[in-house]
């Protein structure tokens, strides 16, 4: 009697859940379906969102941003529609997303602070993608501002991938937004030398090249009497992307011009002297 009873239960059991089955996997299969229709068209929608920005030319900095919000808005979206196919109340989801992100806020501060500097740093627009900047250990070319973090190329190769608060709580200084940069440079010449002489080859070696701006004009004066030689300054302005180039060029061949017009190059002199054994 007690077998016949259980079996009939399990069979109750069976076909109740046979008859759930049936009612909830047609509406299951059609949600799963809609979320991956919905994945790859967000992916679509966010590379078509891409090669629309570069047609219309809009600056680099904004577009990891702006792809990304179509990606995700499209995916919130569908999984809204999946939900909905399956029957879940809306409002009891969106109570229950609503402590959902509070916890998750609660949880991931630093997510949120990164999302807020992206936001900032895209507002303000202290820095480009192409610009070469520096911020608190940071440095190198930016390649690319997302949401989250941003990309930067350092100068030695090397790839950095850098979260956006660390760029925002940082004194940031962009080497490339100006469109020009003074070029300072230090020369020492011996105290028996002429500095008369020495200011005039350096002021010429620097009006000779064209990528010296004429106005202002370059200068050069004593700028320093050390202890073993007369510091010359040598300043002039040039274009931002010369200045390596210009501050190299100066550098070698201002040491070859001095050298050429009789001047000479102090080292640096140590006397060292021996005591006697009376000292």
């Amino acid at each position: 009697m007690i077998t016949y009873q259980v079996g009939e239960d399990v069979g109750t059991f069976a076909a109740a859940l046979a008859e759930r089955l049936a009612a909830v996997l047609p509406n299951l299969l059609v949600a799963l379906i809609l979320l991956a229709a919905g994945w790859a068209l967000a992916g679509w929608a966010e590379r078509g969102a891409g090669r629309l920005l570069d047609r219309a030319q809009i600056e680099p900095t904004l577009r990891g941003v702006t792809t990304g919000v179509v990606r995700y808005g499209l995916l919130v979206i569908v999984v809204v529609a999946v939900l909905g196919q399956l029957g879940i109340q809306m409002t009891s989801v969106l109570a229950a997303l609503g402590a959902i992100a509070l916890a998750i806020g609660l949880a991931l501060q630093g997510t949120l602070a990164n999302i807020a500097a992206g936001i900032m740093l895209l507002w303000l627009r202290p820095f480009r993608v192409g610009d070469y900047i520096e911020a608190g250990s940071v440095a190198g070319t930016v390649k690319d501002v997302g949401l989250f973090a941003s990309e930067l190329h350092s100068g030695d190769g090397l790839y950095q991938f850098v979260p956006n608060s660390e760029l925002w709580n940082k004194r940031i200084i962009n080497y490339s937004r100006l469109d020009r940069r003074l070029v300072d440079l230090k020369f020492s010449i011996s105290y028996s030398d002429d500095a008369d002489r020495g200011r005039e080859v350096l002021l010429s070696l620097a009006e000779r090249d064209d990528r010296v701006l004429a106005d202002p004009p370059p200068e050069c004066f004593v700028d320093q009497l050390g202890e073993n030689a007369v510091v010359l300054a040598l300043r002039g302005w040039t274009g931002t992307s010369a200045y390596w180039p210009v501050r190299r060029m100066l550098t070698e061949r201002g040491k070859v011009a001095l050298e050429a017009a009789g001047l000479s190059i102090p080292l640096p002199q140590r006397v060292i002297r021996k005591m006697s054994e009376k000292e």
